[in-house]
């Protein structure tokens, strides 16, 4: 009974023809000297699937870091390391580098993109006049999930209280809420406790919305033993919010190709 792993017996195969072989041929050498025992319904594919994983010169979403093997110029696969005449490949390490550097390069810039696309976003909530940042409000609380939405307040600023019903688990709990757009300071203990005070006895939980920060003091008081939870939501927050549910947001999907020719040439054998 042979106890090579499947990359091993890949190996194996290699090193006894003593030449680069395609997938199909790799296969059944293993199987010829009984390399390793497959129990699975296509057992070919999973030779492909692991020479494919661990070559070298392919790189794709679930390639794997180990690299035991290459992929050839005409379909073949051979060991990583071993040098043969017929295993003529391109510069993989030059190959390897520009193309890893490439897509850190593109990470790197997505994820400054982001950032400034989320700065963005907030100034311009920040910016809204009262009437549009009420009117964003109450569809920001649709969104979030309240039901049976009722405002009880408006104030000169925009914002609005009120409160509905939010699933929280697997049941709707009365939840009462601020929403206020502050522009220069941030929101301090002074506020939270305010907001609890209104609502003690008569809702389950609290959730307050802010285009600004939370101080420290006021995040350290929002849950407190024997007093009703407040939820605080900053501008960061909303704007997560807005990305998650696609509310305000648009998303375009920008495609990274990986090179799959190995397969092309592995159906054309077939």
């Amino acid at each position: 009974m042979p106890k090579n792993t499947i990359n091993e017996a890949i190996s194996e195969a290699l090193k006894r023809e003593g030449q680069p072989l395609r997938v199909g041929d790799i296969y059944k050498r293993i199987v010829e000297d009984d390399l390793y025992r497959f129990n699975a319904i296509n057992p070919e594919h999973i030779v492909r699937t692991q020479l494919r994983r661990h070559s070298e010169n392919l790189n794709f979403p679930t390639a794997h870091k180990s690299k035991h093997f290459v992929f050839l110029n005409d379909g073949h696969y051979w060991i990583k390391g071993v040098a043969h005449q017929k295993a003529i490949t391109p510069d993989v390490k030059d190959e390897k580098v520009i193309r890893e550097s490439n897509f850190e390069q593109i990470k790197t810039l997505h994820e400054k993109y982001i950032q400034e696309f989320k700065d963005s976003t907030l100034d311009q909530l920040i910016a809204l006049n009262p009437f549009s940042f009420e009117e964003f409000c109450k569809r920001l609380l649709l969104v979030y999930g309240f039901k049976n939405l009722k405002v009880t307040n408006k104030t000169k600023d925009g914002g609005i209280d009120g409160h509905g019903e939010l699933k929280i688990g697997l049941v709707y709990m009365k939840v009462a809420f601020e929403c206020k757009r502050w522009t220069k300071t941030s929101v301090g203990r002074p506020k939270i406790n305010q907001f609890r005070g209104d609502i003690q006895g008569k809702y389950q939980q609290g959730i307050f919305f802010t285009t600004s920060k939370f101080t420290n003091d006021a995040k350290s008081s929002s849950f407190q033993i024997g007093a009703v939870p407040i939820v605080l939501i900053d501008g960061k927050a909303i704007v997560d919010i807005m990305i998650e549910k696609g509310f305000g947001i648009e998303k375009e999907v920008l495609p990274i190709y990986t090179n799959a020719i190995d397969l092309v040439l592995q159906d054309a054998e077939e």
